[in-house]
């Protein structure tokens, strides 16, 4: 579990192919301090550390994680927002994030806003897939309170410490984002179906 408070961003350093499998070698300033089996966030994908070197660490996604998430467009030198799980007994900043993508969707609209910026981004909405006014959102890993909620779009808003330290700077219009919803939210909707 995480909470999508990004602690760092990595470097995408090397990327390879194995049958349907991609092996993603990640520099970061945690690299050196993760342990083979642990789960780390890349983009708000939960992926095991296989390797670890002295700056770096590798994971591999699968074919059902890179059709379900944007991790297969990701080229060499490309920045990846990082968080290692969640420790017990550790603040809770952020909110329930599992690490397990949505739904891919395009960012559809950034406006700088003297100081901050507004993205909106357009989903598929669905009984479980679902944003409130207010509600919790996580973007490539990124914790976010959504508002201007419609059925199929909602707009974040970015601070400037959150736009320098994730790669949510590297998002313009049409970029394609990871997307989480709320799993109490999820949760809700689905009793409400009984």
């Amino acid at each position: 579990m995480f909470t999508g408070i990004i602690e760092t961003i990595g470097k995408v350093v090397d990327l390879k192919r194995e049958d349907s499998n991609l092996h993603l070698t990640i520099q970061s300033s945690i690299s050196h301090e993760l342990k083979i089996d642990q789960s780390v966030s890349h983009n708000g994908v939960c992926l095991t550390v296989v390797d670890v070197n002295a700056n770096t660490h590798r994971v591999t996604a699968i074919d059902e994680t890179l059709k379900k998430t944007n991790l297969g467009a990701l080229q060499i030198g490309d920045e990846v927002n990082l968080e290692r799980c969640t420790k017990v007994g550790d603040r809770f900043d952020g909110h329930i994030v599992q690490g397990h993508v949505d739904q891919t969707r395009e960012c559809i609209s950034v406006q700088e806003q003297n100081g901050s910026w507004l993205y909106t981004f357009k989903y598929l909405p669905s009984k479980q897939n679902i944003v409130v006014e207010k509600g919790s959102i996580c973007i490539n890993g990124i914790s976010l309170t959504a508002f201007n909620a419609k059925d199929d779009l909602f707009s974040v808003a970015i601070i400037p410490y959150t736009y320098e330290h994730t790669n949510i700077k590297q998002v313009k219009k049409g970029s394609l984002v990871n997307l989480e919803f709320d799993i109490i939210g999820k949760y809700v909707a689905r009793m409400m179906e009984f």
